[in-house]
């Protein structure tokens, strides 16, 4: 990186960011950046001229994380050897990440599916993409994990997974991928974070928790709209309706399901769902005022559409029904969600076969196309019943670093995890919280709130292609005899 490019970056330096960047965790850069291995003797004598070139690099790096830490060039060439690194670093020069965001030093943020309180991670960062894929090359493990790409503001603008970090990230560098959207990504960033993760499931369920939390823009953005995500949603008060998010709302819902793709044929299927089970989908600005409401003076509300007058609302905005009668319907249209209902297909398949026969073919068609849409809806929403109906166990996924965990699984969701025990004692201590397990599943068909909503697609979508991890899945009661199964195989592999 050259001085014009420092002076280019620095002129930037007051713009907002999304993430503050405190002055004190940037001043300690230097302890928090990857190193790069030691080299021989003969190696440092072959490439000095490389070497001398590095040091450069990582003092000019230094000087622009300066500007951004508030700490002078000069203090920071006082805490430098002869050699120009820092007398901090241990071995090796340390190339520090243009204006790091305080998320990218402090890692990902908690993740309350890990039972262990921490995973392995790393940072590497370079001002150029042969910088960055030689330490990706050097530093990133061959094991599961998420990954997270930050820009020169340290802004994180893409969180992807992988079965093999190494492979994924070093698959962004190669040529293939220049015209793709991995090229782009690659040529935006210049830091790359990682976080291990003890298994390929583990790693899915951290990835759905960070894209939610962050939702960074390459994660969207350059999405054709067919493959975006979105949710199908029931909610809003004081009149629920459906409607779609790009992210499941966290509060004011009944229910959320997906994700679903092609947002355009989810409008469709919305728009039929409202129709047949006569909610509203008015504006959340209008007034609504159920039969059974009292009001301090005598008003004759009026509708806002002709729905109510065609039969396919209740009208909650002219008082045309009871709070009781619309709540009916909001039952009516969360069974059909949970795969129980199939009202909403039959009504729209005899719109279409009366309108057929009457020769009304415009509608005939239009009738046609949303029962299309509402029959992959009810085909996603019929795995997800699957699963919720099929999927209540504890699910012990093998870790590869001999940190498994034990998944609650209830109805689909996950609702709780532990540390797979390892010795008699944690086997002991773990035997009250398989009591309360025991309790929740024999409950399941009460649904509970839990830290982790909506990974029932996860799950489902990972037991439908990995049937024989099914074989790891157990009941609480039958607990003790899985620890000692597992404790039998570990000793006869010592």
């Amino acid at each position: 990186m050259d001085g014009g490019e420092i002076r280019m970056v620095t002129k930037r330096k007051g713009r907002k960011k999304r993430h503050s960047q405190p002055a004190d965790l940037l001043n300690e850069m230097g302890e928090t950046v990857a190193e790069t291995p030691d080299t021989s003797p003969a190696e440092d004598a072959g490439d000095q001229a490389n070497d001398a070139h590095q040091v450069g690099e990582a003092v000019a790096g230094y000087e622009l994380a300066s500007e951004f830490s508030g700490e002078s060039v000069a203090d920071t060439a006082a805490r430098r050897g002869p050699s120009g690194h820092l007398d901090h670093c241990p071995s090796g020069v340390r190339v520090p990440v243009p204006a790091i965001s305080s998320h990218l030093i402090e890692g990902f943020g908690p993740d309350s599916l890990d039972p262990y309180g921490g995973r392995p991670g790393d940072m590497v960062g370079a001002s150029d993409r042969k910088g960055l894929r030689a330490k990706v090359r050097t530093l990133c493990p061959p094991v599961p994990g998420i990954y997270g790409m930050f820009d020169r503001h340290g802004e994180l603008i893409y969180v992807g997974k992988s079965r093999s970090l190494r492979h994924r990230l070093l698959s962004y560098f190669g040529e293939a991928a220049r015209k793709e959207k991995g090229g782009r990504i690659i040529e935006n960033s210049r830091a790359i974070q990682w976080e291990t993760q003890p298994s390929d499931f583990a790693a899915q369920l951290r990835e759905l928790q960070l894209i939610r939390r962050w939702t960074p823009r390459f994660n969207v953005q350059g999405v054709p709209h067919r493959h975006r995500p979105v949710y199908l949603c029931l909610g809003r008060k004081p009149a629920e309706t459906f409607f779609l998010a790009s992210s499941p709302p966290a509060t004011d819902c009944v229910a959320i399901e997906g994700p679903f793709y092609g947002a355009e044929r989810m409008r469709s299927v919305v728009d039929a769902l409202n129709k047949t089970f006569q909610l509203r989908d008015c504006s959340q600005q209008t007034v609504f005022q159920y039969q059974d409401q009292l009001s301090l003076f005598e008003l004759s509300p009026r509708p806002g559409c002709l729905r109510l007058e065609i039969g396919t609302c209740l009208g909650p905005c002219a008082a045309a029904c009871s709070r009781d009668e619309y709540v009916q319907r909001v039952n009516a249209a969360q069974s059909f969600l949970d795969g129980f209902n199939d009202e909403p297909l039959v009504a729209v398949r005899e719109l279409m076969e009366s309108a057929s026969a009457n020769q009304q073919y415009e509608l005939a068609s239009r009738a046609r196309d949303t029962l299309k849409s509402l029959q992959y809806a009810s085909r996603k929403l019929g795995h997800l019943a699957d699963a919720r109906r099929d999927f209540s166990f504890v699910y012990a996924a093998t870790g590869y670093d001999a940190c498994s965990i034990w998944y609650l699984v209830r109805s689909g969701e996950i609702i709780d995890v532990v540390s797979a025990p390892k010795d008699r004692d944690q086997y002991q201590l773990l035997r009250p919280t398989l009591k309360k397990w025991q309790s929740l599943l024999g409950s399941r068909h009460q649904r509970v709130r839990v830290d982790q909503p909506h990974s029932v697609a996860v799950v489902a979508s990972w037991f439908r292609k990995h049937r024989g991890e099914l074989k790891q899945t157990f009941q609480p009661e039958g607990a003790g005899r899985r620890y000692h199964r597992l404790s039998h195989h570990r000793a006869d592999a010592l």
